[in-house]
């Protein structure tokens, strides 16, 4: 992946690449020593819907491991399931 300013992804949607719109990206975790994105924090577009495949934090946010990302364009593809 090229290179990517931080703030270029502020408010992107993220998008599996199913299709399925899970939310829109809050923030994102990084390592102290590496300096290298470990996971996205994305506030879900449904509470409600099954997102079982991720991580939470105690706001009900989704952790996204930067493992999962396929593409970052207008949107931020992640690949769904295991």
């Amino acid at each position: 992946m090229s290179e990517i300013l931080a703030r270029q992804l502020q408010r992107k949607v993220v998008v599996g690449t199913d299709g399925t719109v899970i939310g829109s990206l809050h923030d994102m975790t990084m390592g102290l020593q590496s300096g290298a994105l470990n996971e996205l924090i994305v506030e879900p577009k449904n509470p409600q819907q099954s997102l079982s495949d991720f991580k939470t934090n105690n706001e009900g946010r989704l952790l996204i491991p930067m493992s999962r990302v396929k593409t970052v364009s207008d949107q931020i593809i992640i690949h769904r399931g295991n």
